[in-house]
């Protein structure tokens, strides 16, 4: 058996494969055990087998956070989706203004978190945001929108979109110019419409590129944190507390480590059956 040499792929994967283990696998393994302890990061970690999963199954805490987190990933990965791809069949074309409005969405997305959770906090602020304003001129009067129970978190899953939408409009972008012309310019010699096309030829041939965008922005709206920690704190009564604000307040709020350690492993599993799911069902529609 010849030794390997440097230039070998297996050796050139090492330094993925070791930040692979050192970022990933390593704290998902701590986090699994870790959960099977009570600890407080005062006194010595004590075992408890189960028994956190158990409390969070009992206080009702597990199925509100799971829940929450849930129906904001629906509104931002659909949200983000439609809206992107709409732009980017809008601003498909040539020409100065087109690259000035696809620079102009694609800002937001390089702008920090907490720098857009800021500035939707000034927008959005009941007595001189500009939507206070807008609302006092229509009459409607004062509207708390960040202090209500009901709109609290599609008001964040509308910042998250607007954050991210330029990230899917690339995305989308990209694909669409991957299509070939010929293919278009044939179906539109035979009589197919704008909608025809897009359903029998553009839509089937972005399912990838939609896979891809779906999965990076669920992924994306389950990790959300700065935006509930700028602008709402989880509130108004627990409202807005994602999974990763749960585990935040866990921990270092308080200091429960077993219980942020098993939020983390659901929050884990729930991920990734999700995303599993989701690269599935668009590959039974391709």
């Amino acid at each position: 058996m010849r030794p390997r040499k440097w230039s070998d792929p297996g050796w050139m994967l090492a330094p993925t494969v070791l930040l692979l283990f050192v970022f990933f696998i390593a704290p998902v393994g701590i986090a699994i055990y870790q959960s099977f302890f009570s600890w407080d990061l005062l006194t010595a970690p004590r075992p408890v087998g189960v028994a956190n999963y158990l409390a969070l199954v009992k206080s009702g805490e597990l199925f509100r956070v799971t829940g929450r987190t849930l129906f904001f990933s629906a509104l931002v990965v659909s949200g983000a989706m439609s809206l992107g791809l709409s732009l980017a069949l809008l601003l498909n074309r040539r020409g100065v203004w087109f690259s000035f409005v696809r620079s102009a969405v694609f800002s937001a997305y390089v702008v920090s978190w907490v720098a857009v959770a800021l500035l939707w906090l000034w927008i959005l602020d009941p007595d001189r945001g500009i939507v206070a304003k807008g609302l006092h001129l229509a009459g409607v009067g004062t509207v708390k929108l960040l202090n209500h129970p009901d709109t609290v978190l599609p008001v964040l899953a509308g910042v998250t979109i607007w954050k991210i939408t330029g990230y899917a409009m690339i995305m989308f972008l990209t694909g669409l110019q991957m299509i070939p012309n010929e293919v278009l310019e044939a179906a539109k010699l035979d009589g197919a419409g704008a909608w025809s096309r897009f359903r029998f030829i553009i839509w089937p041939m972005l399912r990838p590129t939609a896979t891809f965008v779906g999965t990076t922005s669920l992924v994306i709206s389950f990790q959300a944190f700065d935006v509930v920690r700028v602008m709402t704190q989880g509130g108004p009564a627990k409202a807005s507390t994602l999974f990763v604000y749960a585990i935040y307040e866990s921990i270092f709020m308080n200091l429960r480590v077993g219980t942020a350690s098993a939020l983390t492993v659901v929050f884990f599993v729930v991920l990734l059956s999700l995303s599993w799911l989701q690269i599935r069902a668009w590959r039974q529609k391709a």
